[in-house]
């Protein structure tokens, strides 16, 4: 059957705007190695600019392999719990997915290890990172909530680091080397997040039945304003939130406010009003200046505060979609716009219990799975003892005891 030349182009902007934002996804790679790189010690840097690496070349091999039929597999033999076809990309392209779907999605997933790499930074061995992140590619479908959780275990079964706590149990300040490359990672990443989030709707020709002037790239802009509006509220109630705190102004804190305003507002980006995001951002900022401070009092060391901020705030924005997500703006999102359709939606709005419920049910299901499934690992790795690098390895930087020099000349 011969397709329509109409059909041809809508098709191919589709595919050139999910392309365009998997390259966009995929700069937060570079944000993430710049954010981590300066956020830990100068003796580190090159170790935890290899991880991130690391991350996106296993990523691929792992998820074209197996991670993408384990995610979207379907076929005879399909099951609820994972996919068994697409293994090495077997039949693709389909009528389902194609090619660009792939490196959408393939984006998304390496995402998930850079996030718990930041948890378990400067003491942890290289060898024992690969076998994390070989684990963590095999399908992963949600991002934030999984690396968070995942990061945390990891950092509970390694310990502090060696000097972050004093005889009496005081807490150590021990900052990253470089400001300037934490900001410039974080602006990176704010730059990817409008593939993140954006670019989650796949297509962006695609009209809804009861408006002749708004589609989804109606939505689409929606959501890129939802997302900067959240992640900036974040920063500025991080900023003075830490001031109060303190004592002084913190561009570090201001980063990661921001960032946690983002991770929150991914939930519920496409279907929350501008004004709903804005209090997103508010108690995500509030999450995160929390949780940092019960981090504190149970001596939990996390250098990029990566568990805190992905998981906190991750599960804070699954919350926050199930109490104010709009009805019309669900239906726009997952239906296309169709009339006569009904959905559950935020309990604030009037919407009922259903999907703050379904969203509760979310956050215990991750949190248990991903507990499950990476906690004995780590626990594994280390009553192996190929976890954590000796004391004087770790006093002497992972950067000269593993990868046989530094990061810097000087």
């Amino acid at each position: 059957m011969e397709v329509s030349w109409e059909t041809s182009v809508t098709d191919s902007i589709n595919t050139i705007y999910l392309l365009f934002s998997a390259y966009l996804v995929f700069v937060m790679q570079l944000g993430f190695a710049m954010l981590c790189a300066g956020s830990v010690r100068a003796k580190n840097a090159m170790n935890i600019m290899l991880t991130n690496v690391v991350d996106a070349v296993v990523g691929s091999l792992s998820y074209f392999l197996f991670g993408f039929a384990f995610a979207f597999g379907g076929g005879s033999g399909s099951n609820p719990f994972i996919g068994t076809q697409y293994f090495a990309l077997k039949d693709i392209p389909s009528s389902l997915y194609d090619y660009s779907f792939f490196l959408y999605q393939w984006a998304f997933a390496i995402a998930v290890a850079g996030i718990t790499s930041g948890s378990i930074a400067e003491r942890t061995q290289f060898s024992a990172y690969l076998l994390v992140v070989s684990i963590d590619f095999a399908g992963s479908g949600v991002v934030h909530l999984v690396g968070g959780v995942a990061g945390l275990w990891g950092a509970l079964i390694e310990g502090p680091r060696v000097g972050r706590f004093d005889a009496f149990g005081k807490p150590v300040q021990m900052c990253g080397h470089n400001v300037t490359l934490v900001v410039l990672g974080t602006f990176l990443l704010w730059f990817g997040w409008f593939g993140f989030n954006p670019g989650s709707f796949n297509k962006i020709l695609v009209s809804y039945p009861d408006s002749f002037d708004q589609g989804n790239w109606t939505a689409v802009g929606r959501t890129a304003v939802t997302t900067t509006l959240s992640g900036s509220t974040a920063g500025i109630v991080t900023l003075f939130g830490r001031r109060l705190l303190v004592g002084h102004w913190d561009a570090l804190d201001v980063c990661n406010g921001v960032l946690g305003g983002f991770v929150a507002i991914t939930s519920g980006c496409s279907v929350v009003e501008p004004w709903a995001a804005i209090v997103c951002g508010f108690f995500a900022a509030c999450v995160l200046i929390g949780i940092n401070m019960v981090a504190l009092k149970l001596h939990y060391d996390d250098p990029l505060e990566a568990a805190q901020l992905h998981g906190g705030c991750g599960a804070w924005g699954l919350i926050f979609t199930g109490l104010f997500a709009k009805e019309e703006f669900i239906i726009q999102t997952y239906n296309s716009g169709n009339v006569g359709i009904t959905r559950p939606y935020g309990l604030f709005l009037g919407g009922g219990w259903g999907l703050i419920g379904a969203q509760i049910v979310e956050v215990v299901t991750i949190m248990g799975w991903v507990s499950v499934t990476m906690g004995p690992l780590f626990y594994l790795l280390h009553k192996l003892r190929i976890l954590r690098i000796s004391s004087d390895e770790e006093i002497a930087g992972l950067d000269i005891s593993s990868h046989g020099g530094y990061a810097y000349n000087a």
